[in-house]
């Protein structure tokens, strides 16, 4: 299939014009969904909510994975990447800059006011971001483990230290189950992009795992929408 068949993806929208579906599409928001809501998920485990950090920890992740690392993805990994054609180098380096810009920047700002704890995960994710999407260490950290740990595990333990400034057994076991879901996630993304490459009886294949990652990043998603309802009206 051609470099641009990503834009018949199911995540890419259908109008418009197509640099905003392009956009969009770079986006990946069904698993920056994921991300987001593991995030979300790791600050409703919080018995103590305190609504605006849990706002700031969403854009905080929505910028920094949705925008710089899908941008940053294109700018750095060694293979040519459909998103790539429709964006030029100024522009990547622009959204890569600008969202891990205003991400740090909200970070930092509950870091020095509240919330120390949070600054190892955010080095670390620092770190991840450019290591992952421009494959340092001859691609040591391009693999899906250390996805599952940077877009899954920390995610979660960021929105619990975002609330609580500190660690506890239920946010890492927490953290170890959105491992468990950002590697399965990813291992089954990978087989699906191979697939769609490949002829009509694979493409069949193919169907039946973007039926999985539907599932999967969808009800992720489902998923931190019903706990946040959950505890706004005080219901666990």
């Amino acid at each position: 299939m051609s470099e641009s068949s990503r834009m018949n993806e199911w995540f890419v929208p259908k109008f418009g014009p197509i640099k905003f579906r392009a956009f969009v599409g770079i986006l990946f928001l069904p698993y920056t969904g994921m991300c987001v809501s593991f995030a979300i998920i790791g600050s409703l485990l919080s018995h103590l909510i305190f609504w605006d950090r849990l706002a700031a920890i969403f854009v905080i992740y929505f910028l920094s994975v949705g925008v710089s690392a899908h941008a940053a993805d294109n700018l750095g990994s060694r293979k040519t990447k459909p998103w790539g054609n429709y964006f030029t180098r100024s522009e990547l380096i622009v959204m890569t800059i600008t969202g891990i810009s205003i991400a740090y920047i909200i970070g930092i700002y509950y870091m020095v006011q509240s919330v120390p704890l949070l600054w190892p995960i955010a080095i670390a994710e620092g770190f991840f971001l450019v290591a992952y999407n421009f494959e340092l260490f001859r691609g040591f950290f391009h693999n899906n483990t250390w996805f599952a740990i940077s877009w899954g595990s920390l995610p979660l333990l960021a929105g619990y230290v975002i609330q609580t400034n500190s660690i506890s057994e239920v946010s890492v076991i927490a953290a170890s189950i959105a491992y468990v879901i950002s590697y399965l996630e990813i291992r089954i993304s990978r087989i699906y992009k191979e697939l769609r490459r490949g002829n009509e009886e694979s493409n069949h294949e193919s169907a039946r795992l973007e039926y999985q990652l539907k599932a999967i990043s969808l009800g992720t998603v489902i998923f931190a929408l019903f706990c946040i309802c959950l505890k706004y009206f005080e219901l666990f």
